[in-house]
């Protein structure tokens, strides 16, 4: 009887951490923000795949396969997340200037296909206002996408 007390209690116990740390790394956050972009339209273009996986090994300085590895990881958590939040949460420690390359990073993978979604706009403004980028710098990140 003790014995199934302690495992049921040890059971819980790993579930309310793996529940605090659902986002993972860091890393694992950026590559779940850029799944979020091409996932908020429903409708995951080849195009869009291929900007996640640059943006990403721009991002976080990692191969290609590291980078698909992650991104795999990443489509799974951005599928079962509730909100941005859980990822945004573990990024307010990114400099200035990496926050507006991971929003200039979204709106890459948000233009890949040659179509803006306003879902797809809404996510990247979410995140940004989470992350602390001011609208300027916003607006600034979408111009250089869509000026290129």
């Amino acid at each position: 009887m003790i014995q199934s007390l302690k495992s049921l209690l040890s059971q819980l116990t790993e579930g309310a951490e793996n529940a605090s740390n659902t986002a993972g790394t860091p890393d694992l956050a950026i590559a779940a923000l850029l799944c979020q972009v091409s996932q908020a339209d429903h409708s995951i273009d080849e195009q869009e795949q291929i900007a996640q996986t640059n943006m990403l090994m721009k991002l976080v300085n990692i191969t290609e396969s590291e980078a698909k590895e992650l991104l795999s990881q990443a489509n799974i958590r951005s599928e079962n997340s509730a909100s941005v939040y859980e990822f945004t949460d573990q990024l307010r420690e990114l400099e200035q200037k990496e926050r507006f390359e991971l929003i200039q990073a979204m709106w890459n993978v948000a233009y890949a296909d040659g179509y803006l979604d306003p879902i797809e706009e809404a996510v990247i403004r979410k995140v940004a206002e989470l992350l602390y980028v001011n609208h300027n710098e916003f607006i600034r990140a979408k111009l250089s996408v869509v000026e290129k």
